[in-house]
């Protein structure tokens, strides 16, 4: 096993016990699962939703609902296999009737997150939705943190991390999508973007 594994395996842990969730309750009600994070834990990129839905708690898998299988579709698109990215949430436990996270959900899960990025070390943070790119830019002290999404999106946003420099891609969540169709071509022209950052042996 790997360093890396053993220290996401580490946070996983500790995510399993967080008793002191006000999100913990519910999901022992329904056997839900907590979402932890899936894929390479070498990967140049990282997406960054904001909390797991009804399937994704069911199974313990982010994006394995309907947002994930326009996810597949989306990275399908820029010639991306899902297995060469790691794919997480802010937010590690679903919150109930899948609203929006509160703010103070977001500060607990938030050093989680925190501790699988420096972990990984992305390259590319990209982030779907407007919690995690808030999230994100607020963080790494972006001056383009006070703008919105509708501003950002498709856009590279340069950030100094712990472990250098990387870029944050702010993209709509794709979920999006579902409800709205013009926002799947929206969502295809943004994740072209990506496409310079996609090495030859992805």
């Amino acid at each position: 096993m790997s360093e890396r594994t053993e220290q996401l395996r580490k946070i996983k842990d500790a995510i399993v016990n967080l008793t002191e969730s006000p999100l913990y309750e519910y999901r022992t009600e329904n056997n839900y699962f907590p979402v932890i994070g899936q894929g390479n834990h070498y990967a140049d990129i990282m997406f960054i939703g904001e909390a797991p839905g009804k399937n994704e708690a069911e199974q313990g898998r982010p994006f394995c609902g309907a947002s994930g299988r326009v996810l597949d579709e989306l990275l399908e698109s820029i010639d991306l296999k899902r297995e060469n990215v790691y794919v997480t949430n802010i937010v590690k436990d679903r919150p109930p009737n899948n609203r929006d996270p509160h703010k103070a959900e977001i500060e607990l899960y938030s050093p989680f997150l925190e501790q699988q990025i420096d972990i990984i070390q992305p390259n590319v943070i990209a982030t779907l939705g407007r919690f995690s790119m808030e999230f994100i830019l607020k963080k790494y002290d972006a001056p383009e943190a006070k703008q919105k999404i509708s501003q950002l999106h498709g856009t590279v946003v340069k950030v100094t991390t712990g472990y250098g420099e990387a870029s944050v891609v702010p993209l709509f969540h794709p979920a999006a999508a579902l409800y709205n169709p013009s926002q799947r071509t929206t969502l295809e022209d943004d994740f072209k973007v990506l496409t310079q950052f996609i090495s030859s042996d992805q």
